[in-house]
């Protein structure tokens, strides 16, 4: 490999740019594994108990999702950078640019069609509170969304009334009330009776702002998220960074593995037959243990035979 290239054409840039983009992809392709279990685990977990079907409602299918994607794509970028193999590299690259670019298109959409994907956000979240009590997933998950945003339902705090143990015709001590999680707290830490909420659905709103919280969920993160505009930005660029450090790495090693193999294919040389070769006569000092990291001039000689005849046309000429 030339020297006169600058520090892109050195074996310190090469093995420095290989490994740092083996290391990443292969702690990817353990996060990613370490979701999927827990994801195959709380699925066994769902199933056994019956619990809601749909992408939003069941945490364990997004782990299951969520962490194959991760495990495939960080996998394929793992052994194309193990291997040299720029077939790999390429599709590791595009497949990556690819969900980068849908999670920025998400993202948008979020922003300007904020009432419409509310409006998709409040119908699911409604299906939830619906199968509130058949679902613990979904339960904690609702439970600690408003504890700690000081919200209540989807919409707003009247959304339980869709919950057969909530709703004003029922006959519990549930009755046309909401969960003691939407309860106001006005001593932090203090112990709140389960039944605050009762039959404060039947209110009107302004009579419940000192016991209940009447905002609703959606609104309340929407808000929160417009609050603390460096925890949100914070939030996307730990979820968008790392992505576009794989996209810069596997772009630099791809262009890389481009110019060590066009420098091979621009040397003027005659193919060797493979029944000339002796296997025990190859020199693999330098290949590694794969067998397949480069070396100038390559490890297979050529013969002397096509040297004398090229020299034999130049006398020639």
């Amino acid at each position: 490999m030339a020297q006169d290239g600058g520090c892109r054409d050195s074996h310190l840039y090469y093995y420095g740019i290989k490994f740092a983009l083996s290391a990443y992809a292969t702690l990817f392709s353990v996060l990613g594994l370490a979701i999927l279990c827990v994801g195959v685990y709380t699925e066994v977990e769902r199933q056994r108990h019956k619990t809601l079907e749909g992408i939003f409602l069941a945490p364990a299918v997004i782990l299951l999702l969520l962490g194959l994607t991760m495990f495939s794509v960080s996998f394929v970028g793992t052994v194309g950078s193990l291997r040299d193999n720029r077939a790999l590299l390429k599709a590791f690259f595009w497949i990556l640019l690819v969900l980068f670019l849908t999670q920025l298109l998400l993202i948008l959409i979020e922003i300007i069609f904020e009432s419409k994907m509310n409006t998709v956000f409040h119908s699911n979240i409604q299906e939830g509170i619906r199968h509130y009590y058949d679902d613990l997933d979904f339960k904690n998950i609702l439970d600690f969304v408003q504890e700690k945003f000081s919200c209540c339902g989807g919409d707003e705090y009247s959304d339980w009334r869709v919950n057969q143990y909530h709703a004003c015709n029922g006959s519990g001590p549930l009755a046309c009330g909401v969960p003691y999680t939407c309860c106001v707290r006005k001593v932090p830490g203090e112990v709140l009776n389960t039944l605050c909420g009762y039959r404060t659905l039947s209110k009107e709103r302004l009579e419940l702002l000192e016991v209940i919280h009447v905002r609703g969920c959606i609104h309340a993160v929407g808000l929160w998220l417009r609050d603390n505009a460096e925890a949100t930005l914070g939030i996307v660029c730990a979820l968008l960074l790392p992505q576009v450090i794989g996209l810069v790495m596997a772009w630099l090693y791809w262009q890389k593995l481009n110019a060590i193999h066009s420098q091979w294919d621009a040397v003027d040389f005659k193919r060797p037959e493979l029944r000339d070769v002796s296997v025990g006569a190859l020199d693999l000092t330098g290949a590694g243990w794969c067998w397949c990291l480069p070396r100038e001039g390559g490890y297979v000689p050529v013969g002397e035979e096509d040297e004398e005849e090229g020299a034999g046309c130049q006398s020639e000429v």
